[in-house]
């Protein structure tokens, strides 16, 4: 019997670099509010959102990933041609195949670099950083680049009074490589698929296909049902994550939850009980809901303005769409 020599690969990993691109269009809520007969005020009490960034013909899904995978090789210090996989978490690049990581490794010059994208929407990226640290720790690749990034104004309904003011785009993406000390801690993640319909793309393509005057398919989401689950239901999963990296609240320095309503992001806090020192990440007042690449965009944000340093403990808690989610604490690059 022939015995397969296994696969090696570092001891631990971490996050080498972040980088992040948000449209030139900033959007207030003003230009939304007369189609859906609502307010500014009505939106920012309901979400927190005070403008959000929604690209322009030219900021497609592919240019606006390869932006923020420059910017996260630069922040790393790493060389394209070192980046052995690229993962794409997105559910808004509208072609069904190929994926559009293998036109992103091209663009930015890996040399054939494995590539794929991942459709955990909302979650996506931090289920790529959970396979990223599997690939460099059991030795699939030597460096991985996780790229969150979306273009859902394509894909919202601007008259839905429950959705048209929450979604937006832009691009988020980390470096993951070795580490002579663990910088992702274990992924808390699962799904609950019994709430499929919670969040989810309203038209099939077959639909669309075959109605007399086709349309776009659009997102539509059961707002009160999602911030339920959401409030509560993840800060279990964020308080797991943070027991299986072995750190209690009170030894976070950062909380960067998936971007999608204020009043989540609080409830989260609270639920978890987390002490006052810990910096809260709250982009969405000027980004919106950006889906898979929210994570990322907010943590570049926090390390822009100092209020995430080198070496802070951060927890991450994404959710969204099936109802996918997951959690894991990571050390800031």
């Amino acid at each position: 019997m022939v015995t397969l020599s296994p696969a090696t690969g570092a001891r631990y990993a971490a996050l080498k670099g972040v980088g992040a691109y948000r449209p030139s269009r900033v959007v207030p809520n003003s230009e939304l509010v007369d189609a859906i007969d609502s307010s500014d005020e009505w939106i920012q009490q309901r979400s927190g959102i005070v403008s959000r960034r929604w690209a322009s013909a030219e900021e497609t899904v592919q240019m606006m990933a390869s932006a923020a995978a420059r910017a996260a090789l630069a922040d790393a210090g790493v060389e394209a041609a070192q980046i052995d996989c690229v993962i794409v978490a997105t559910v808004s690049h509208l072609m069904q195949t190929p994926a559009v990581a293998t036109l992103i490794a091209h663009e930015i010059g890996t040399e054939n670099a494995a590539a794929f994208d991942i459709s955990a929407a909302c979650a996506g990226f931090c289920h790529g950083v959970a396979m990223a640290n599997d690939m460099v720790t059991g030795g699939s690749a030597g460096h991985v680049l996780v790229i969150g990034v979306e273009r859902l104004s394509d894909i919202t309904d601007t008259t839905d009074r429950g959705t048209a003011f929450i979604f937006a785009d832009g691009a988020g993406a980390a470096v993951v490589g070795p580490s002579d000390t663990p910088g992702i801690g274990p992924v808390v993640w699962g799904s609950q698929g019994e709430h499929f319909d919670h969040i989810r793309q309203r038209e099939d393509w077959r639909d669309v296909l075959a109605a007399e005057a086709p349309l776009m398919p659009h997102l539509t989401m059961q707002g009160n049902s999602v911030f339920r689950w959401a409030s509560f239901a993840m800060a279990k999963i964020g308080l797991e994550a943070l027991d299986r990296a072995g750190i209690t609240p009170d030894e976070l320095d950062c909380f960067v939850p998936h971007q999608a309503n204020m009043r989540i992001i609080d409830a989260l806090a609270r639920s978890m009980k987390l002490p006052g020192t810990v910096r809260i990440a709250r982009d969405i007042a000027e980004m919106g809901n950006t889906s898979a690449a929210s994570i990322p965009l907010a943590l570049a944000r926090m390390r822009a303005d100092g209020e995430a340093r080198s070496g802070d403990t951060a927890l991450f808690i994404a959710f969204g769409a099936g109802l996918a989610y997951a959690a894991q604490v990571v050390v800031v690059p």
